[in-house]
């Protein structure tokens, strides 16, 4: 019998470039070019921490609800989620406050909506990621 491990490890790496530009990398996956956001006199169209760190989140609930729901039986047509991070200055630190995710679940004609929405709901609450955060995420699912 196998036992899972109950401890990850995930590696990543960063290299600055010019400016205030840089480049991740992780083994076998494709770099991603990274900089300060431009309201902190960095680049635009640049994936910057910010960005990252709300993206994160928001691609934590999608892979949780896809497992859920895939494990419940959920029939579903279509996913898209959109998420928004507030970063505010607190006692004299930027830091994010609240991250909103609205998932938009989209299930074929007679589909289930309330085990879409108790589905969704449970996925928000088990996400690792927004589970590590210090921000509250808040979830304002919408299902068709």
């Amino acid at each position: 019998m196998d036992v899972k491990p109950k401890v990850y490890m995930y590696h990543t790496a960063v290299k600055w470039t010019e400016q205030r530009k840089g480049v991740i990398s992780c083994a076998g996956k494709p770099d991603v070019q990274v900089a300060t956001p431009p309201e902190f006199k960095g680049h635009d169209g640049i994936w910057s921490p910010e960005d990252l760190f709300v993206a994160s989140a928001n691609i934590c609930v999608m892979t949780t609800f896809l497992a859920v729901a895939e494990r419940a039986g959920l029939a579903f047509t279509a996913y898209e989620s959109a998420a928004e991070g507030r970063l505010e200055l607190v006692e004299g630190k930027f830091q994010f406050t609240e991250i909103t995710i609205k998932p938009v679940i989209t299930l074929p004609a007679g589909g289930d909506a309330a085990k879409a929405k108790e589905l969704i709901e449970k996925a928000e609450a088990n996400c690792l990621i927004s589970n590590s955060m210090k921000a509250r995420v808040h979830l304002a699912a919408t299902i068709v």
